[in-house]
């Protein structure tokens, strides 16, 4: 998808889709302060989705200045511009926001906003979608079947196909084979094959950022990545079969090794991503690493949807001290797999 500038002439910035995130954290004045980038308006066009009261209440607390402009759904075809756009659904009075608590009305305004943006790339009027922070409890609120992003996106596209999370950094990404599950839950999902449709899709994923020859390092489950067999069998079993599938299919794959070194090893080792067993395995180190940095990417969708891995800081909410890093990566991020995917489609 092209937008024509000022001049009349076709540009090549991705288009990407923006919902507005919680209204009661940090998600106004993080959705204003991105809007106001220069760098944004150079790497892509945002369609901003959400209530224009709320944005200029979060430019107010940013103190950022917003040129935007306004564009209905049903013109955004002909809404070439060189400025972002904004479609304001007019649908939360900033009065009936309480800030730093989860309600009704918050995870409404949320919902509604996601879903329109998702509605708009599945459409084929957004190459991309990307949001501020949602508050899983005010999501619920509204959509009581809201386990996740990812269910909610496979509701609202009745997608069936495989979608998992990836989080993000300049120097690693972490994928992981189960992910919003109990803990106590995670060896009865281990499986060969679950493992290699996990660095299957992490494959095609970076490879969609620019990864031609990823390197990935494989997590262990167990302490030590077993042992030997000392602390469990699932190394033996099942993860190290699954490398040697993926390493027989000409994937840059090792492992298992043990978790508590395995990121290290990754940066030293210049590893592009670690695929670790569960959830906290991959996410505590992560934010370690790059808290303010880190971006949380949906792969396996027919086009990118980005976030940061952050939340919504209810506690800093209307402080105006947000730091605006990781939403920046996460439109960076979409606008950069965006541009690959189009130029794929074009070469086809």
């Amino acid at each position: 998808m092209t937008t024509s500038g000022a001049d009349g002439t076709k540009e090549q910035r991705p288009v990407i889709a923006l919902a507005m995130g919680d209204p009661a954290g940090i998600s106004p004045e993080l959705t204003a302060r991105l809007l106001a980038l220069s760098d944004i308006r150079e790497a892509a066009h945002i369609i901003a989705i959400g209530d224009r009261r709320i944005l200029d209440e979060g430019a107010r607390v940013a103190g950022v200045a917003l040129d935007l402009e306004a564009a209905l759904l049903d013109t955004l075809d002909n809404a070439g511009t060189a400025r972002h756009v904004f479609v304001d659904l007019a649908h939360l009075d900033p009065a009936d926001v309480v800030r730093g608590e989860a309600t009704l009305a918050g995870g409404t305004f949320a919902t509604r906003n996601f879903r329109t943006a998702l509605e708009l790339a599945h459409a084929g009027k957004a190459d991309a979608v990307c949001f501020t922070p949602f508050n899983k409890k005010a999501m619920r609120f509204a959509y009581p079947g809201y386990d996740d992003e990812i269910r909610f996106v496979a509701d609202v596209l009745s997608f069936t196909g495989k979608v998992r999370e990836f989080n993000v950094l300049e120097k690693v990404w972490n994928a992981r084979v189960t992910s919003h599950i109990p803990l106590k839950d995670v060896a009865s999902q281990l499986s060969v094959e679950a493992i290699l449709a996990e660095l299957k899709l992490t494959q095609a994923c970076l490879k969609d950022a620019g990864y031609e020859e990823a390197k990935i390092a494989v997590a262990g489950l167990n302490p030590h990545a077993g042992d030997g067999g000392s602390f469990g069998m699932e190394e033996i079993d099942i993860i190290e079969p699954a490398v040697e599938k993926a390493k027989a299919l000409g994937f840059n794959v090792e492992g298992p090794f043990p978790a508590d070194t395995v990121f290290l090893r990754a940066l030293k080792e210049g590893f592009n991503a670690v695929m670790t067993m569960y959830h906290d395995q991959g996410q505590i180190a992560m934010k370690i690493i790059g808290f303010d940095k880190g971006v949380t990417m949906m792969g396996g969708l027919p086009f990118p949807l980005c976030t940061p891995a952050h939340g919504t800081a209810y506690d800093i909410a209307g402080k105006g001290i947000a730091d605006i890093g990781a939403t920046r990566e996460a439109i960076l991020l979409a606008a950069r797999m965006a541009k690959k995917k189009r130029a794929l489609s074009a070469a086809a």
